[in-house]
């Protein structure tokens, strides 16, 4: 019965020690990359700007082939809503809410079935006539205590792997 008791208070004490850790990590999260593109913006762009085509080059559409997927709208304008279902990479929705042509869409992103929009967005600058510098990124929040999570998970891994991705299948 000690050797219970005693299991049981290290458990207890651990879970403590996660939690307060948790408390004291921020909530707010940042991640994101850049790449070059030798392309001229206008298709860099024009690529981009439809959110069906992430499936081709977004690291997490590649580790779940049997990702469920609804897309609303028409794609590449704003309102356009991309729905996903996934048990690997969770469930989620991505609204585009900004266009500015040959220069960036912002998108809101909701995970896991949540209210609360995490603002994302993809930009693209000419750096010479067929050269196209792309940048993804995202800010948002982590609820307490998941937010522990991002002492092990480094999101801006998968925007890098995604943009090298994207970068393949345009310069095919």
């Amino acid at each position: 019965m000690k050797i219970l008791k005693g299991v049981l208070v290290i458990l207890l004490v651990l879970v403590g020690i996660v939690l307060l850790i948790a408390a004291i990590l921020p909530k707010k999260f940042h991640a994101g990359s850049d790449i070059i593109v030798n392309k001229n913006v206008s298709e860099v762009f024009n690529y981009l700007k439809q959110i069906k085509k992430q499936g081709e080059y977004d690291n997490w559409s590649r580790q779940d082939p049997n990702i469920q997927k609804e897309y609303i709208g028409e794609d590449g304008t704003i309102g356009f809503t991309y729905v996903w279902k996934s048990k690997k990479v969770g469930n989620g929705k991505q609204v585009i809410t900004s266009i500015q042509n040959d220069k960036r869409v912002e998108m809101d992103l909701f995970f896991n079935d949540s209210d609360n929009a995490n603002k994302s967005f993809i930009a693209v600058d000419s750096i010479a006539p067929n050269q196209t510098k792309v940048t993804w990124e995202i800010d948002g929040k982590m609820p307490y205590p998941f937010n522990i999570l991002t002492l092990f998970y480094d999101m801006s891994k998968d925007f890098d792997q995604g943009l090298v991705n994207m970068k393949a299948n345009l310069e095919k």
